[in-house]
């Protein structure tokens, strides 16, 4: 396998990252919610069930404020890698991709946060899971419009 399909995926899910934040803080910006406090959290949880000391508190707070929004780049980063490998061998409609890319990364964090303890979709509102939804969707479909725009028709699987 060559590693342009991995290169191309973690540029798609980085940018369909960028987009998220994007989405999330007009979302905030519009509603005049305050930022999530999640990110931060799982990676209280994470260093935790990882054994991994932050140091005092004063510096822990700060690490954790720059680590869950790493995670989250990471995560996103990860889901492009995975897409690029599998959009390599076929190819994949923009719709059918956004999908797969929106809902794995969604899936995927929201999975992990609540086997973490850190929330509880069954709690959520229908105002809490649009403002889950929408940005997740909007991932997905940069992510799969940049794959799309990275790989011309002589890459792209047949």
């Amino acid at each position: 396998m060559r590693a342009a399909p991995v290169v191309d995926g973690a540029i798609a899910g980085a940018v369909g990252s960028a987009v998220l934040n994007v989405v999330s803080y007009l979302d905030m910006v519009v509603r005049a919610r305050p930022a999530s406090s999640t990110p931060e959290e799982t990676a209280r949880r994470l260093a935790g069930v990882a054994h991994v000391d932050l140091g005092p508190e004063d510096r822990a707070a700060n690490r954790r404020s720059g680590l869950g929004p790493l995670l989250g780049y990471g995560t996103g980063v990860a889901a492009g890698v995975a897409f690029g490998l599998l959009a390599a061998r076929k190819r994949i409609p923009l719709p059918v991709a956004a999908g797969l890319l929106g809902g794995g990364v969604m899936a995927t964090t929201d999975g992990s946060m609540t086997a973490l303890k850190v929330t509880d979709p069954r709690r959520w509102g229908r105002s809490g899971w649009v403002a889950d939804l929408v940005p997740h969707l909007a991932y997905g479909m940069a992510a799969a419009a940049t794959w799309n725009r990275l790989r011309p028709p002589s890459r792209r699987a047949r």
